[in-house]
């Protein structure tokens, strides 16, 4: 079973997923270089679901650069520490604030995610769209933005062999 099925897992099972960022924001040397950080400002329900309900420590994920000239698989992390209230959303200062969330019962959450790797060669967005092994893959479905997604082992495994 994978994160795109019917919502249960096995107590161990790893699950892989895809978190996008835009580099000017935070690129994946941003993670290199902090080892570990939190995965804040996700104000999407659907997102914060997966969070809540999916994403384990230990699972996986591909760190992808988005909205720049070349988007792409950029490297891989892997989850440090499960859900927990984004504190950001509380911080007037932070550009995440959201005034309506209550510290008592917090609307977004955030992950911890540590680097892996970094990718020898990015895999570009182009370059996946050309390769009909990622028939399925969630990030080439049409109209898909999701910030964070799920990845199938299948295409994990394929995507993994590209970034070596």
């Amino acid at each position: 079973m994978t994160a795109t099925s019917s919502g249960r897992r096995a107590p161990k099972q790893i699950c892989y997923w895809l978190f996008k960022s835009e580099p000017a924001a935070y690129s994946i040397d941003d993670l290199a270089a902090a080892r570990r950080d939190l995965w804040d400002g996700i104000r999407n329900y659907q997102a914060r679901n997966l969070m809540r309900d999916m994403m384990r420590v230990g699972d996986e994920l591909f760190f992808y650069h988005s909205s720049c000239a070349s988007p792409a698989i950029v490297g891989t992390a892997k989850i440090t520490k499960a859900a927990r209230p984004d504190p950001t959303q509380f911080d007037a200062n932070e550009r995440y604030y959201d005034s309506k969330s209550d510290p008592q019962n917090p609307r977004w959450l955030c992950v911890e995610v540590e680097f892996v790797s970094k990718a020898r060669q990015p895999y570009t967005l182009q370059q996946m769209r050309n390769e009909p092994r990622l028939e399925g893959l969630e990030l080439l479905k049409r109209g898909n933005r999701m910030s964070l997604q799920p990845v199938s082992r299948r295409h994990w495994k394929f995507i993994c062999a590209k970034l070596r």
